[in-house]
């Protein structure tokens, strides 16, 4: 039966107990991590969420507390009175941090026992993710996971306190708000008195944010949930937490500085890393052209090279024949030579982005050797091995296609080469700004333009002409935040008056009747003295995962979603009754209708 706590007041956590405590009593509460009986000795390692402290239970100190020890088994929920000592001589476990004493127990109440739990609470136990999530309270209970929830309430702490003596205030938005166009797919939410009307959940709070501007707050932030239902994987969730920013009177210039000191600071605090300051900068086509990637991972070389004025005239026609149809030859040379199999493998991997295949030289003395080699003259060889800076040992890889192909596919081979041939310095922390985005991006699908931020996001004053002209040329004053080759923030200086706004729908081949009703409240803000401003939004979830060396975000989120978007541990999204359906104004569709 289980016992209650009496009166009973926690001395210090289990983790806390050192050589200092020696001849004081304590009091401990915690769970059962291990228990063994020698018979006259039983010694049991006490857990709580600071670390692990060792117990013994001497039948000497009383039969009848030895005895009731004897029923102790993992995972029971102990409060223990006792006395520290130091471990004999020989005795002393250097691995943990209360590792010169244990306590002598004195007195001890069961105040709840465990059946045998379907994990091991241990770290160094192997758990199968599906399994982690379904029992993900018994995970949490591992200090491993644990202390990633203890590093991410560190990071909540550095950042609140950063902006806040930075001038920011903290300001809650809204969670029920208005289905908008563009981005992800929306959570929507039904209306009971609004009978077939929705909210939707914010996906941002962008519209909230710049209202607050415009009202005349200055400087905002918020920790805020957010909400997207698309496809998920290893960085995605469907619910997710960002780091909120909007600044008014602040030019890119001035707004960045203030965005590298948060994340050098945060680092310092969490990490105890120094950043460099400032971070570099990288314009959006410069990333592309080096790393085939807007997201480029810094830590390592392996760039990029354009090969196209080499070869444009080679006897090798699927290069000749790209660049005379505008697209290009790209290459990437790696420092170590393959066998047939595996660049047969490293061309499944490229055909994944779109490439028809993938060029393989092998650079030796002589020059290049392979299946194209023979189809290039001497010069060429010689001009491809001084651009790609080729040594003997090494191979080149070259894709031939439209740009987009050719850095997709060398920008995901380059990657894939980098962690295969262990060129990541892993201790590294390289960050970096990718700016000048294009403001829009051409749908083949849909014959239409997207945003390629969100369609707030200004243009550059000397593009805004060709808005309507040319609207694939037009930059954005945008930019992108970017730590070992993940985007962990975005964002963009605003439009901030409603000509320019009603401009950018335009492009978007949003009209005015549809602007007017889906944006209709911000055009008329727009109109009442807006300053100028901008800002950005990070992604917590995914720098917490950088934080703490994490595979994945689901685990540095309390209570995350599978790929597919469910809750295993609670069983969401659920089915729910006729009676909730029918107060909602809701059918179900019935399968010949699906």
């Amino acid at each position: 039966m289980a016992e209650t706590l009496d009166g009973w007041k926690r001395s210090l956590y289990c983790g806390q107990l050192r050589a200092e405590h020696a001849e004081q009593n304590v009091t401990l509460f915690g769970w059962v991590a291990r228990r063994r009986d020698l018979g006259q000795l039983i010694f049991t390692t006490l857990r709580d969420r600071d670390g692990l402290a060792q117990v013994v239970f001497d039948p000497e100190t009383g039969a009848e507390l030895h005895e009731k020890a004897k029923t102790i088994r993992p995972e029971f929920v102990l409060a223990v009175k006792g006395k520290v000592r130091l471990r004999p001589d020989g005795q002393t476990n250097p691995d943990m941090p209360t590792g010169e004493v244990e306590v002598v127990a004195t007195e001890l109440k069961i105040l709840n026992q465990a059946q045998t739990t379907p994990i091991v609470i241990a770290d160094e136990e192997d758990i199968s993710e599906d399994i982690a999530l379904k029992w993900r309270f018994l995970d949490l209970r591992r200090p491993v996971s644990q202390q990633i929830l203890f590093k991410r309430h560190q990071a909540y702490q550095v950042i609140r306190r950063f902006l806040s003596d930075n001038g920011f205030i903290e300001v809650e938005t809204p969670v029920l708000s208005k289905s908008t166009p563009e981005g992800a797919r929306d959570y929507l939410v039904p209306s009971r008195i609004h009978a077939g009307r929705f909210f939707a959940l914010p996906q941002s709070p962008q519209l909230y944010k710049q209202l607050l501007m415009i009202a005349g707050f200055d400087r905002y932030f918020q920790i805020v949930k957010c909400f997207r239902d698309e496809d998920l994987r290893a960085d995605r969730q469907p619910e997710f937490t960002q780091i909120d920013i909007e600044t008014s009177f602040l030019e890119m210039d001035s707004l960045l500085p203030i965005m590298e000191d948060l994340m050098a600071d945060l680092i310092k605090q969490v990490m105890d890393v120094e950043i460099e300051l400032p971070i570099p900068r990288l314009s959006f086509s410069e990333a592309m052209e080096r790393y085939g990637s807007d997201k480029p991972d810094t830590r390592f070389g392996m760039e990029l090279r354009d090969l196209s004025d080499l070869v444009a005239d080679s006897e090798f026609g699927v290069f000749k024949d790209t660049i005379a149809g505008g697209g290009s030859v790209r290459a990437i040379c790696a420092p170590a030579q393959f066998s047939r199999k595996q660049t047969d493998e490293l061309t499944e991997l490229v055909k994944v982005f779109g490439a028809k295949g993938l060029v393989s030289l092998k650079v030796e003395d002589e020059g290049l050797a392979g299946g194209v080699a023979k189809f290039l003259s001497d010069i060429e060889k010689r001009n491809i091995v001084a651009r790609l800076e080729a040594k003997p040992g090494d191979m080149v890889f070259a894709v031939a296609g439209s740009n987009n192909v050719a850095f997709d596919s060398l920008g995901a081979l380059r990657l894939q080469l980098g962690k295969q041939l262990e060129l990541i310095d892993t201790n590294k922390q390289n960050l970096l700004w990718v700016l000048d985005f294009p403001l829009l991006e051409w749908n083949e699908e849909d014959q239409r333009y997207y945003a390629m931020h969100h369609p707030f996001t200004s243009p550059k004053t000397e593009d805004i002409p060709m808005l309507e002209s040319d609207p694939g040329k037009v930059r954005a004053n945008a930019y992108d935040m970017v730590w070992n080759g993940n985007e962990i923030g975005g964002g963009s200086i605003r439009i901030h008056n409603s000509e320019l706004q009603s401009k950018m729908f335009r492009a978007l081949g949003i009209g005015e009747d549809e602007a007017r009703d889906k944006f209709g409240f911000l055009l008329d803000a727009l109109s009442y003295g807006t300053p100028p401003h901008g800002g950005i939004a990070f992604g917590l979830d995914r720098i917490i995962m950088l934080l703490t060396g994490s595979e994945s975000i689901r685990e540095v989120i309390a209570f995350p979603k599978t790929t597919k978007a469910a809750c295993l541990m609670t069983g969401s999204p659920s089915q729910v009754s006729e009676d909730q359906l029918d107060q909602l104004h809701i059918r179900l569709k019935d399968e010949k209708e699906s």
